[in-house]
């Protein structure tokens, strides 16, 4: 499982790196993201360009994912300057066409791999459309924004009601690799976290971000330290994925309509 693991801090990507962290994930994405999350509670990054340099060179064996922004008039600036300062993958957010997907994927041009990010309603309806382009090294379904243009009132009623499941039949029929959303700690999460692991593990994901519970908003590596034990949390990670890959069958179809039951209450309890 690739963890990925959001900062532009070198001191924190470093650590990270040392702690099993197989991504680092800068983010540029600022085009439009305010005006669909600014009233929310999720983090909105101050990361630059200049950033990805200098994580790139602390991060040892771990890849630097960028996410550049969304489609727009400067996108091919934005993938040269992300591959001249040493992205190792670049990740495109808010599209919503095979179109988009071709010519991003061209301008990369095989210098780095390409993670479409999977988070409008037009680009999860048109995902068969795409789901073979040979520009795509892999998939990553975002919770957060699709959810909300598919009319949903919680981010993991993608999960629960089986959305999820169907666009991951697609991706599978192309051999790509995939991830989605986002984790907690374990024995934390509004859904536990182990239950949003037991579905990766169901459905066969090889990536997921760590929430904001990994980095705590520090500012820098002493404060992170300060919080939580990194190396500790993420070996954590590790022993639920090896524990839930053993399960029955029985076990898993439990675990599956525990995060429905939960998931369900939620919702219930919003409305």
């Amino acid at each position: 499982m690739n963890f990925m693991y959001i900062t532009n801090n070198p001191d924190i990507a470093c650590y990270a790196n040392s702690c099993g962290i197989k991504r680092i994930f800068v983010d540029l994405e600022i085009l439009g993201k305010y005006e669909r999350q600014g009233h929310l509670d999720t983090v909105i990054s101050n990361h630059s360009e200049e950033d990805i340099n200098k994580v790139k060179a602390a991060s040892g064996s771990s890849e630097v994912l960028v996410r550049i922004n969304p489609f727009n008039n400067n996108t091919n600036k934005e993938v040269e300057r992300a591959i001249t300062e040493g992205a190792d993958i670049i990740m495109l957010p808010m599209f919503h066409s095979k179109e988009e997907v071709n010519t991003v994927g061209k301008m990369i041009n095989g210098r780095a791999k390409f993670i479409p990010l999977i988070e409008t309603k037009t680009a999860a309806e048109s995902l068969e459309t795409y789901v073979d382009s040979p520009y795509v090294s892999e998939f990553y379904i975002g919770l957060n924004d699709l959810h909300r243009e598919l009319g949903f009132r919680f981010m993991f009623e993608i999960i629960s009601t089986g959305y999820l499941d169907q666009l991951v039949a697609v991706i599978k029929t192309s051999g790509k690799r995939f991830g989605f959303g986002g984790v907690a700690r374990i024995g934390e999460g509004t859904l536990p976290a182990s239950l949003i692991l037991g579905e990766h593990v169901r459905l066969g994901s090889s990536a997921v971000i760590l929430s904001r519970a990994f980095h705590q908003r520090s500012k820098n590596l002493m404060e992170l330290k300060s919080k939580l034990d990194l190396e500790l949390e993420v070996s954590r990670l590790y022993s639920e994925i090896e524990r839930l890959k053993n399960r029955t069958y029985e076990q898993v179809q439990h675990d599956k309509n525990e995060l429905k039951r939960i998931v369900d209450g939620i919702v219930e309890g919003e409305m």
